[in-house]
């Protein structure tokens, strides 16, 4: 079988999926029960300084979609409103019993180094095997100068990370907002300050939804809303992008990752392995579904492994990050067709009539023997996906590549005005 084990930075736990910081694991109880049930290891959700902060009910919104409910969730949840020392008494119990699994400890202090020199030192002495400091909660803490207000700035990131490392023993992960528009500038900052691995992406900056009969935000609190942190599946894309950035870039230097943001099923977890992560942080599927749902990813990432010949997670991280690259090295010569499979199709007409009215009319809506039939007009078809997508048979419509003479990239392209300046130049 696959080998599963999981190095981050010398963080070592025997399967790559692990809790993210968030309400799972914010007490000894909650963390002992995943473990038993097979978690490779946990991020305690984030300790500050004492007094500890208070949270407002409700916490939780959230966005269906076509049924499955909880496709997004957003939270105004803060950091841990338990005391530090209760926290770090449950860590050190925790770690005692599985030494085996990776216990990362998150972090949360204001912006000031002998305030992050203070708590440093009573994380060590809980035995935890790493730190991951939260620069990326988008609400509630960064109205107080902490979260995202410090990831957002890459200048903070560096300060505040090199604080940290000049001050403890243990492998520092950098947790990055993806509340910015370019992910890599705070993750080179960390870099520069010594983080030895970065995990993204936290929550987003979102508001899930209206009451339109109190007329507030969802969730409310006394008749008002605020923004919160929008996660779970509906985040994927954004995560997969944010990470393959960080991957692919030549001056992060193959900096180990965390990744994070929607992952819920094996699958999932491949897609964030091959995009550049070496571990996998898990919340909303956890609170969905319960613990137990990581046995289903660990078996079903084990015989996929199995079945492509993977031994190690390590032959996974990455794989896909050297095809991830800018629009301008797509080749503009490729091209392929959509074509339906007469013998699948249920004569709907979801095809013909996306193509018809947003698309590019080539798939004609024909009367044969009195049935209904839709045919792909090749000359006219773009090959844009589009019929593909929305049909609901799966395997009904292939988009089918042509052939192609080589291989022209937008830099060389006969219609790019820059080109044809330096034509003019030369």
């Amino acid at each position: 079988m696959a080998d599963l084990r999981c190095d981050l930075a010398g963080i070592r736990s025997p399967n790559p999926f692990w809790l993210a910081s968030a309400p799972p694991t914010d007490k000894e109880y909650n963390v002992r029960r995943a473990l038993e049930a097979g978690w490779g290891g946990v991020v305690w959700k984030t300790l500050g300084e004492d007094p500890p902060v208070v949270n407002v009910s409700s916490r939780y919104g959230a966005i269906g979609f076509e049924g499955r409910r909880m496709s997004g969730l957003n939270n105004i949840e803060l950091i841990s409103d338990r005391p530090l020392a209760t926290n770090l008494t449950e860590i050190k119990a925790v770690k005692r019993d599985y030494p085996d699994r990776a216990i990362i400890v998150s972090l949360m202090v204001p912006c000031e180094e002998d305030r992050w020199k203070a708590i440093l030192p009573l994380v060590e002495e809980t035995g935890a095997d790493g730190l991951e400091l939260n620069f990326g909660c988008p609400h509630g803490m960064s109205e107080r100068n902490m979260g995202a207000a410090v990831g957002q700035v890459p200048e903070y990131v560096e300060m505040v990370t090199r604080w940290v490392k000049q001050n403890t023993r243990m492998p520092v992960i950098v947790k990055l907002t993806p509340n910015v528009t370019n992910i890599v500038v705070p993750g080179q900052a960390a870099r520069r300050g010594g983080a030895d691995a970065v995990s993204l992406i936290n929550t987003i900056q979102s508001v899930t939804g209206v009451n339109l009969d109190l007329m507030a935000p969802e969730p409310t609190v006394d008749g008002k809303g605020t923004h919160g942190g929008y996660c779970g599946p509906a985040v994927k894309p954004v995560a997969l992008r944010m990470i393959g950035d960080i991957a692919r870039d030549p001056t992060m230097g193959g900096i180990p990752i965390s990744g994070i943001g929607g992952i819920s099923n094996w699958r999932d977890a491949a897609e964030f392995l091959a995009m550049g992560s070496t571990s996998l942080q898990v919340c909303t599927a956890a609170m969905h579904y319960g613990f137990r749902i990581v046995e289903d990813m660990i078996s079903g990432l084990s015989n996929w492994m199995d079945e492509k010949g993977y031994a190690r997670i390590s032959e996974v991280t990455g794989r896909a990050v050297p095809n991830y690259v800018p629009w301008n090295q797509l080749n503009m010569k490729f091209r392929t067709i959509a074509a339906i499979d007469q013998d699948l199709c249920i004569k709907c007409g979801l095809c013909h009539i996306a193509c018809e009215d947003t698309s590019h009319q080539s798939i004609a809506k024909l009367r044969v023997d009195g049935a209904r039939r839709y045919e792909v007009i090749e000359d006219e078809c773009v090959g844009c996906n589009l019929c593909a997508l929305v049909c609901p048979v799966s395997g009904c419509i292939e988009m089918k590549p042509q052939p192609t003479d080589g291989v022209l990239t937008w830099p060389d392209h006969p219609a790019n005005p820059l080109r044809r300046a330096v034509e003019d130049a030369q």
